[in-house]
């Protein structure tokens, strides 16, 4: 195997590098360029809490949890 240092191909290894580097800085350079920013609305939650929740909602929802098609076992090894 040649040593690239004393063939001159040293010069071809460099070159590669730098258009490695060139590009990606090309890319860093377009797309800080182009990037659109969006203007983002603030979202505003409603703190104030205007329905009563029922209990029999709740219920049902607890009825039909534990009615699903699998049973756990009474006890636990």
């Amino acid at each position: 195997m040649e040593n690239p240092f004393e063939s001159g191909h040293i010069k071809n290894y460099v070159l590669l590098y730098s258009s490695i580097v060139i590009i990606m800085v090309l890319f860093f350079i377009a797309t800080t360029l182009f990037n659109e920013v969006k203007s983002v609305e603030k979202k505003v939650f409603d703190t104030n809490i205007t329905a009563q929740t029922d209990g029999t909602k709740i219920r049902k929802n607890i009825d039909e949890v534990n009615s699903s098609q699998f049973k756990l076992m009474d006890s636990r090894y």
